[in-house]
């Protein structure tokens, strides 16, 4: 595929509404977007309320109609498909139940242009908007998976308010249909080399009487989690994703080949935010802890590396771990695990011909050990961290994208 094509005009952004029971929002929605010259297309999603069909569009409003509720994602997706069927470069896409200001498309145009082609999101002001708790640590939640997964700082991973070419994102065929698409679609744009950029915008949480929303706190919270368990899977795993843009960027080691304070500098630096800094402690406690033979350090470095870790506060971490203290304590626990009792005497037989007992006993134990351990320091380091910040004395970390200090 051809990605350096000219950027959308105006005529080249269709703004693409889903819709599911949101009736009494939508029509204010489409009216106020045609009145700043987009065309518009309702994608509904199989509504109960009568949906788009019980409605007076505005005359110009094009609707497609799912039979039946298939999620958000297959909404914008089957948007994202009208709109190429018709020629459009870009979709904007928009709820429907008047959290965005239709307004605001325009300043995701401008940017899109800027950087075309790429996704852009708008970054709500969630505090001043009067957005529940529960929403604003969600969107932190993902934002902090999204890092760890892609190595990108994305503002806003839960926005509804987002430009997408429609080229790249056919291409990227996300496989979520719920809400667990936002998420995956970023991710997915990365990992294929497509730039993810964001503008800040405003948004209307109205009174929750009034406010009608359909994620399920339990299920949809369950689905987000097991999506980002698969995506932490294939982020590990060691073979390459495939990509739509090469941007060269990264660390490049050969230009420290022969500065290597600097290089040791560069690894010091790089992911060194207190939260990222606590997470990478967190990973070599807990690695540390389990009973990887002689190659401790191959996978945390491995591990940090493919999820934009500091490699070098895991591995410093991990030093935590060596024998005796903690692979003792992990052997005790799984052993009490397996026999309700702890190892009061050490001989030939319990620490040589039971070898292969003892190394599953630590791998059980570890499992319980690893994580308390982890926690607790990842606790210390990270409160530590942030008193130093406050202090400012922390130093700016160096991001991936530009190699420079932030």
């Amino acid at each position: 595929m051809t990605v350096n094509r000219p950027p959308p005009s105006d005529s080249d952004i269709l703004v693409v509404i889903p819709l599911y029971n949101h009736g009494r929002t939508v029509k204010d929605v489409v009216t106020r977007t045609l009145a700043l010259g987009y065309q518009v297309c309702v994608v509904d999603d199989g509504s109960t309320d009568l949906g788009a069909g019980g409605l007076e569009l505005p005359p110009g409003c094009l609707v497609v109609r799912h039979g039946k509720n298939r999620g958000k994602g297959a909404a914008i997706m089957t948007g994202a498909m009208e709109a190429d069927r018709l020629g459009f470069e870009a979709i904007v896409t928009i709820d429907a139940d008047g959290q965005h200001h239709p307004a605001d498309i325009a300043a995701l145009v401008r940017q899109g242009r800027r950087s075309w082609p790429s996704i852009v999101i708008g970054k709500r002001d969630m505090e001043a908007g009067g957005a529940p708790a529960s929403s604003i640590f969600g969107r932190d939640f993902s934002n902090f998976w999204i890092r760890m997964e892609c190595g990108r700082e994305v503002a806003d991973s839960q926005s509804g308010l987002r430009l997408y070419p429609v080229k790249e994102l056919l291409w990227l065929r996300p496989r979520e249909r719920g809400y667990g698409f936002e998420v995956e679609v970023l991710v997915r744009a990365a990992w294929a080399g497509i730039e993810i950029n964001s503008v800040r915008v405003s948004v209307h949480y109205p009174d929750p009487s009034k406010r009608i929303s359909h994620f399920k706190g339990l299920r949809d919270n369950a689905r987000l989690s097991l999506l980002h368990a698969r995506l932490v899977l294939r982020a590990l795993a060691p073979w390459p994703h495939k990509r739509l843009v090469t941007d060269g960027k990264g660390l490049k080691v050969g230009r420290y080949l022969f500065h290597p304070i600097k290089l040791i500098k560069r690894l010091c630096m790089e992911h060194a935010s207190p939260l990222l800094l606590a997470t990478s402690a967190w990973t070599g406690l807990f690695l540390g802890a389990l009973p990887l033979l002689a190659c401790h350090t191959v996978v945390i470095l491995y591990v940090c590396h493919r999820l934009h870790l500091n490699k070098v506060a895991s591995v410093a971490a991990s030093q935590f771990c060596c024998p005796p203290l903690v692979p003792v304590a992990c052997i005790e626990v799984g052993y009490f695990l397996r026999h309700g009792d702890f190892i009061t005497t050490l001989t030939w037989d319990s620490a040589v011909i039971q070898l292969p007992q003892r190394l599953w006993e630590w791998l059980l134990g570890s499992l319980v050990v690893g994580p308390v351990l982890a926690t607790i320091g990842a606790t210390l380091l990270y409160s530590s961290l942030i008193l130093f910040k406050a202090a400012g004395r922390v130093p700016m970390e160096i991001s991936e994208e530009d190699g420079q200090g932030r």
